[in-house]
């Protein structure tokens, strides 16, 4: 069964919007009380419209994470479970990628000096395998340069952080690694 964890969006209110994006989930919604990797999302608003990551949280639980869990250029499905997916209200650029509204799964090619995010039109989807048949669905990728986080983030955590402009940053964090893909309003 398929099954909508609902998001209550207080920006979403606050604009006069009435649909609020969801998180979809594969299976029961019982289910997400057993799972490893939790379940988490994170909303923020970009010139009046709203932005929603959708992602869940693997922890690092004494394993050796980047180069091993998480391997070096190779497509890693940027935390487990279902896909990751941001939805976004409104155009926006994702680095330099213009996307229209609607929800987006995203991944990354993880390297020790910098990373790909790539945009991928397949959204309902289990974040794995990031085959020839899911990747002949990307529509682009942001490129990040790694910073180092001490001490190492334990659960792996995506959030958005306001950059001082008309922009918000993309955060992921996982083990000593940190990096930032800027979203911005698309111009018209």
């Amino acid at each position: 069964m398929i099954a909508l964890l609902s998001l209550a969006l207080a920006a979403a209110s606050a604009n006069g919007t009435s649909a609020s994006p969801t998180c979809w989930i594969r299976g029961d919604r019982a289910d997400l009380d057993v799972r490893i990797s939790r379940l988490d999302s994170v909303i923020t608003t970009l010139g009046g419209d709203t932005l929603v990551v959708c992602y869940s949280r693997p922890r690092m639980l004494g394993r050796p994470i980047m180069g091993r869990v998480v391997p070096f250029a190779e497509p890693w499905r940027l935390g487990a479970n279902e896909a990751t997916t941001l939805t976004v209200s409104a155009p926006v650029l994702f680095g330099d990628i213009r996307l229209g509204a609607g929800t987006y799964s995203l991944y990354a090619v993880p390297d020790q000096r910098e990373w790909r995010v790539v945009v991928n039109r397949a959204a309902r989807r289990w974040g794995i395998p990031l085959d020839d048949t899911v990747r002949a669905q990307d529509i682009g990728a942001a490129t990040a340069p790694v910073e180092e986080v001490t001490p190492p983030v334990e659960e792996f955590r995506i959030q958005f952080v306001r950059d001082g402009s008309d922009a918000v940053d993309l955060v992921i964090e996982w083990d000593r690694t940190r990096v930032r893909v800027p979203i911005r309003p698309a111009p018209a």
